[in-house]
């Protein structure tokens, strides 16, 4: 009996559809056992990688850790298990960035098993009274200002994790200049961060995306969320009321901070052939856009995102973003950069909430990164 151990992070939106293919994959494959356990959002994104690895066969990570991935190689490039016509076909199924942001060193250290990145959302029976869904930041403002007069508000989620996130969205990241993100691209994006936070919910500082959107399906006070990573959960309930998904209200929808889920097999499995076969399956486009999608996943697969069945099931979330996810922007996965997003989280959130002057979060901020740069060129492999 092979028995395979995995690790999701604790939303439905991950282990519900792991949970849901493991007595499917295995009455298909006898001898074989599969269990998941759970994690924390916070430990998927910027807890410790390398300890769960001799636990687990299959875990499943955020992009940002590639670098360390690669650097240690802690995981099983899955270049020696794929053709080279798998490979052209996960590429052109990607969503966006989602299959580059797992490759380092020329080579793909994970599979993208879950597309994501920063959207707007809203509650339509509160925004119809208002507007239509906004494009622009100014459009945004106007909406906030006539819904305040309505005892109404924006929401913004903005707890360090997020804060950071927004000012990568935001600030235009430039990995190859002198700065990672220009002084007055700082100013300009925490300048506009200060006036939707000045027109949202008390409580987005104490917000995540989940934290947020639940709250705007048990209370009626949120009509509008300019940027937050986007929960298909929200916009596939059939009762009222529910959520609806849109593109982030920038110019061309553009540069929304990439996130979802890479799934890869531990360098320490026993069973390696066995966690690959089984992670083709769930990333294959048959099951991503089948009992994937109908089990609470927000699947990776591009033929997904663009399947009419996969839409109507889910409020047209994959839709109604899929412009701003094609258009969004991938974060470094050098070495080092988890720690280095850690450290200036508290910041971001600091100057987001008027705590911290843009100035001086600019220049911790630059001098974090280049400290992280040090010694960290890019590797080629032949």
């Amino acid at each position: 009996m092979t028995r395979l151990r995995g690790l999701a992070w604790d939303h439905r939106r991950c282990w519900g559809p792991l949970d849901a293919s493991a007595e499917t994959y295995c009455a298909t494959n006898p001898g074989l056992e599969i269990e998941w356990d759970r994690r924390s959002l916070y430990e998927f994104g910027e807890g410790a990688l390398g300890p769960v690895l001799g636990t687990y066969d299959l875990v499943v990570f955020d992009h940002p850790f590639i670098g360390d991935i690669a650097d240690g190689e802690l995981m099983v490039p899955f270049d020696g298990y794929l053709s080279a016509e798998q490979r052209r076909f996960f590429e052109q199924d990607s969503v966006g960035a989602s299959w580059q942001s797992y490759a380092r060193n020329g080579r793909q250290w994970a599979l993208p098993i879950d597309a994501a990145c920063q959207v707007a959302s809203y509650r339509p029976d509160l925004l119809e009274r208002y507007a239509a869904v906004p494009t622009t930041h100014e459009e945004v403002l106007e909406l906030g200002r006539r819904a305040r007069k309505d005892g109404k508000w924006l929401g913004l989620p903005f707890v360090p994790t997020d804060a950071m996130c927004l000012l990568l969205t935001l600030g235009h990241p430039q990995e190859n200049g002198e700065e990672f993100i220009a002084r007055e691209k700082v100013e300009q994006a925490i300048a506009q961060l200060r006036q939707l936070a000045e027109l949202s919910h008390p409580n987005s500082s104490k917000w995540n995306p989940i934290r947020c959107y639940d709250h705007m399906i048990a209370h009626d006070d949120v009509v509008y969320v300019p940027f937050a990573f986007g929960y298909v959960n929200y916009a596939s309930k059939a009762d009222r009321p529910y959520l609806r998904f849109a593109d982030v209200p920038t110019p061309r929808s553009a540069g929304a901070l990439l996130g979802g889920a890479g799934i890869g097999v531990s360098a320490q499995s026993k069973h390696k052939q066995a966690a690959i076969d089984y992670a083709l399956f769930l990333c294959s486009p048959g099951y991503q856009r089948g009992d994937y999608v109908k089990s609470g996943g927000q699947p990776g697969s591009l033929a997904a995102w663009k399947d009419a069945e996969v839409n109507d099931l889910s409020g047209n979330f994959f839709s109604s973003t899929l412009a701003t996810i094609e258009a969004s922007y991938l974060r470094p996965t050098h070495p080092g950069f988890i720690a280095f997003f850690r450290e200036c989280a508290p910041y971001a959130a600091a100057a987001i909430a008027g705590d911290m002057p843009a100035t001086e979060l600019a220049d911790r901020l630059n001098r974090l990164y280049r400290e992280t740069r040090q010694g960290q060129p890019e590797r080629s492999v032949a």
